[in-house]
């Protein structure tokens, strides 16, 4: 059996890392579309040159490898480059890595897919800008009312950001991949939770990715004395807000599911002084769930559960959608083939959810996709201190080897697919 090479795989992580690396905190800056980002990308395509592998830069930003016929379609290997601010070194970038070390395997052992095999760097994956952009705009979900907006926290365009490294933002519309043109779709990632770590298993093997919905939610009361206001004449927003705070639990018991979760990871008092009543509270909620129907019923218990609240402190509630995501379920076929290679290799394994969003949720209805993960340490992710251990990466990378091999030579190994079979 061909064997991926560790040591590569190592030099090449750590030769992505240097991209961005800031000696101060460790932690790694490769922001979408900074300089550093498009440097990494400029590396990622010396690599596939080496390899005598084509390659290209969509309008997206997409860095595009392909090795083997070009008039089939690709069984496709993705993740991303661009890191959030003060990230670790294996975040999207193990994805990528293992792919082009899958390249390298087969290359070296003389095996000519039957299928090309496609290695892809997506671009701007972290959402700077409020999307996962690369994958949205190979999958066909951009817009130009979205492209011509879309900004980040500093109030920095889109259009402008891309501008600056010389891509138009609107050829990220001529960056869609019809479906006929992808045999299947696989990406490996770090789990960037506790679960395979505590647990001791080797391999997570995903089921689907959460819905997300994300509400920015507002309680006004009163602003008031904090020595004269008597406690039972308050109306106190924060009182409300934490009030809130201790039902979550409570919300998922009754309505969702072990695979829930909700949020609040913004709060912002106003006036926002030691001596005022609070009169305002700004806070975000974020819920999570494997199911829409749980998803909904997760909503409507938040909305009824503050509408109570409010009541009960005198106070004003209102709230502004600004998101909801619906769940993406992987292939069962690629769910099956991942599981049987798993087994072969005899690493332990289990199926899970991803709560975390990834570039394969664009891609479940678009063609066969699956998504596997591989243990981090103490469930640590978008920090410096993010690890995973090198002999984990060896055993995910293997495995990705072992599912592309058959995927690419092995033109039975799917049967015609109809409608992606969701969880």
């Amino acid at each position: 059996m061909a064997q991926v090479d560790i040591e590569r795989i190592e030099r090449d992580i750590t030769a992505v890392s240097r991209f961005g690396f800031n000696e101060a905190d460790r932690g790694v800056y490769r922001q979408g579309f900074s300089p550093e980002d498009m440097a990494a990308r400029a590396w990622l395509r010396e690599q596939f040159e080496s390899l005598g592998m084509t390659h290209e830069m969509d309008g997206a930003g997409n860095v595009i490898g392909r090795y083997g016929p070009a008039d089939k379609p690709a069984v496709v290997i993705a993740s991303h480059l661009d890191s959030v601010p003060a990230s670790g070194m294996f975040d999207g970038v193990l994805g990528v890595i293992a792919g082009l070390e899958v390249v390298r395997t087969l290359k070296e052992n003389g095996v000519e897919p039957v299928f090309p095999v496609e290695v892809i760097a997506t671009s701007e994956e972290e959402g700077r800008f409020g999307g996962m952009l690369g994958a949205q705009a190979l999958s066909g979900h951009l817009t130009r009312e979205w492209l011509d907006s879309a900004a980040d926290e500093h109030g920095l365009m889109l259009r402008d950001a891309m501008a600056a490294v010389g891509l138009d933002h609107l050829k990220a519309l001529h960056a869609y991949r019809r479906p006929e043109t992808i045999r299947a779709f696989l990406e490996l990632h770090v789990e960037q939770g506790p679960v395979l770590d505590t647990e001791k298993i080797t391999i997570g093997i995903v089921e689907g990715i959460s819905g997300v919905f994300k509400w920015k939610v507002r309680l006004i009361g009163k602003a008031d004395h904090a020595g004269t206001a008597p406690m039972d004449m308050r109306a106190d927003a924060l009182m409300g807000m934490v009030d809130f705070a201790h039902e979550i639990p409570r919300i998922i018991d009754e309505e969702g599911t072990d695979k829930s979760r909700v949020t609040i990871g913004y709060v912002a008092c106003k006036p926002g002084f030691p001596h005022t009543v609070p009169g305002e509270v700004d806070f975000t909620i974020v819920g999570r769930d494997l199911d829409h129907e749980k998803m909904k019923a997760l909503a409507e218990a938040c909305e009824r559960v503050l509408s109570a609240i409010a009541r009960k402190h005198k106070l004003h509630f209102e709230y502004e959608q600004m998101s909801w995501l619906e769940p993406a379920y992987c292939d069962r076929t690629i769910m099956e083939l991942i599981e049987d290679k798993t087994r072969k290799l005899g690493y332990s394994y289990k199926i899970m959810p991803s709560g975390a969003g990834h570039d394969v949720q664009f891609f479940c209805e678009h063609t066969r996709a699956g998504l596997f993960f591989v243990p981090s340490v103490k469930g640590v992710s978008h920090a410096p201190d993010e690890w995973t251990h090198w002999s984990d990466i060896e055993r995910g990378t293997q495995l990705l080897y072992e599912c592309v091999t058959e995927l690419a030579c092995n033109e039975a190994v799917l049967p015609e697919r109809g409608e992606v079979v969701g969880g």
